[in-house]
């Protein structure tokens, strides 16, 4: 009796290169947003967008075995605490904006989910890494938001001066800006960029439009 396994059928072993490859591509800019002085920006929009890539080629099961080699491979090279943190919000980002573009879900949905995803996943983030290096780095967001919150009291001649619970609100809408500004921008350069490759999602509400208004390349 022959123990010998079946051989993979094409679209296996296309699922598995193309999974192992977008894989490493995303511990690759994980480990350059780490450890390279420059492009930090650029490196946080492209994080999610390999396997999200994946998962629209290839379907959700291969996205999520993309994303668990990807933190596997991660752990391995810098520990079982910095590795895993790929999945805060970057992870669950891609797997949301693939769940959801293989689904022809509208642009609102995807992008009010992903702020919400991108939000919870950079508190969890800023939790650990507070937790690393001995500091409550969330004072550093207080600061920017109790700097812009005087600004705009100065500006506007307000006769208060902000509280404490008033500080830490401008701190989180700080936070909730950026994610809305990120998730954002994940999606116009899916829509830009994804067609070049094979794959495409749904096209954005007539309402954003003109904010993505650059033709598919």
């Amino acid at each position: 009796m022959s123990l010998e396994p079946a051989p993979l059928s094409r679209q296996q072993a296309l699922r598995l290169v193309e999974g192992a490859y977008l894989a490493a591509t995303t511990g690759l800019i994980w480990l350059a947003l780490y450890y390279l002085p420059v492009g930090g920006a650029l490196f946080r929009l492209a994080l999610p967008l390999p396997l999200t890539l994946l998962q629209l080629r290839r379907g959700g099961r291969a996205g999520a075995e993309g994303l668990l080699l990807a933190v596997l491979l991660l752990t391995a090279l810098m520990g079982p605490v910095r590795g895993p943190l790929l999945l805060f919000p970057y992870g669950l980002l891609s797997l949301w904006l693939g769940w959801s573009w293989c689904r022809g879900l509208s642009w609102w949905l995807s992008w009010a989910v992903g702020i919400v995803l991108g939000t919870g996943g950079f508190l969890v983030r800023l939790l650990v890494l507070s937790l690393l290096v001995g500091e409550n780095l969330w004072v550093l967001i207080t600061r920017a938001g109790a700097g812009l919150l005087d600004r705009l009291v100065a500006v506007l001649q307000l006769p208060f001066s902000p509280d404490l619970l008033e500080i830490q609100v401008m701190a989180l809408l700080l936070v909730v800006l950026q994610e809305v500004i990120y998730v954002l921008s994940l999606h116009a350069l899916a829509y830009w960029i994804f067609p070049r490759l094979g794959s495409s999602i749904p096209s954005p509400p007539r309402l954003l439009h003109g904010l993505v208004a650059l033709d598919p390349l």
